[in-house]
């Protein structure tokens, strides 16, 4: 079965919302010292998808969106331009 986005085109609007999801996590588990290991085991996922979450490879649901910034001490907001 073939992979969604596999080869490496996402649709437009929903590569910007993916990439600027991943900047904020980035930045958020950089700003608590935090490794992407540490950050997996709090969240009680795997390390790989914390990675491609901060690479924006992956389209988590919006449930593991809201743990993950949990595990950061963060909230999750949503503003529709």
């Amino acid at each position: 079965m073939k992979k969604r986005y596999e080869d490496g085109i996402v649709p437009g609007s929903s590569s910007r919302a993916r990439m600027e999801m991943a900047t904020q996590l980035r930045e958020a588990r950089c700003g608590l010292h935090m490794t992407q290991q540490a950050l997996a085991e709090k969240a009680g996922t795997k390390k790989s998808n914390i990675s491609r979450m901060e690479s924006g490879r992956y389209n988590p649901s919006l449930d593991f969106i809201v743990k993950v910034a949990d595990s950061l001490g963060k909230k999750v907001t949503i503003r529709l331009d």
